[in-house]
């Protein structure tokens, strides 16, 4: 299940980042199709078309991430590269921003808008978010745009997020996510794995999958209503100064119930 999970996912962000080099805006964003409008007029002009044209985001993860000069970020599925150029201006030449994709042509995209906006302190890799490609406690702030609905496996990815922080890093993640009254089944009539609705968590799974890492301090904000129970939060939590906090242990969703979209594709 895992593999057609990230099969699919491939080929969905393949296509988007075809389109959005073609100028043509990328497929298949959130059901309202609001990833680029999440951003300021500001942030957006100071972006290649391209990037902007492959948000597909649900939220703005650099506006609430209180990134500082010489920080490493890691944006998760970074598609674009929009979060990751934003972030490589606010770290500074000090600082750099890292941008972690599955996909060969959103990477391909992203670094030729890395080159076009000029950032010399970015890096993207190539990978899963379930197993990231970073050594352990090498990473100030991790962040992602409505791109844990693209895992096979949720509770992997809080934990490899909780790996690769240090001791007192955080998070800053924009995902969709389910009142807790809603089943699996129902998120699923509201909406596609394409439009990152039925792949959601719920709020209590949510929270207990990044507490079940070992994170603290974990607040999620909605933003917007998505759609009838669904909505766009911000997920934010820190990683315990003296290492991993206990946490209590929930089940999460099995993979074919984890699929959604990102900043940079959908599946």
């Amino acid at each position: 299940m895992s593999d057609q999970i990230h099969e699919l996912v491939r080929e969905r962000y393949a296509a988007a980042a075809i389109d959005a080099a073609n100028g043509t805006g990328a497929c298949c964003g959130p059901e309202d199709g609001i990833g680029a409008g999440l951003y300021t007029a500001l942030e957006r002009d100071e972006l290649p078309d391209a990037a902007v044209l492959a948000s597909l985001g649900c939220g703005n993860p650099t506006a609430v991430a209180d990134l500082r000069p010489g920080e490493r970020v890691l944006d998760l599925g970074s598609g674009g590269g929009i979060d990751v150029l934003l972030s490589a201006k606010r770290v500074g030449p000090t600082g750099r921003a890292f941008g972690l994709d599955m996909t060969d042509e959103m990477l391909a995209l992203a670094r030729r808008n890395a080159d076009a906006a000029g950032a010399t302190n970015v890096e993207f890799l190539k990978g899963h978010i379930e197993a990231i490609p970073l050594p352990a406690g090498s990473i100030d702030v991790v962040i992602s745009n409505c791109v844990v609905n693209l895992a096979a496996d949720k509770a992997a990815v809080f934990s490899e997020i909780a790996r690769v922080l240090r001791p007192g890093g955080r998070i800053g993640i924009s995902d969709i996510v389910a009142e807790d009254a809603l089943t699996p089944a129902e998120r699923a009539e509201r909406g596609s794995y394409v439009g990152c609705i039925a792949g959601a968590l719920s709020f209590t799974e949510f929270e207990f999958g990044l507490r079940d890492a070992g994170l603290a301090d974990i607040s999620l904000t909605p933003t917007h209503l998505v759609t009838d129970g669904m909505h766009s939060v911000i997920a934010q939590a820190t990683k315990p100064a003296s290492g991993i906090a206990p946490g209590p242990t929930a089940e999460l969703p099995l993979a074919s119930a984890g699929c959604g979209c990102g900043s940079g594709g959908c599946c």
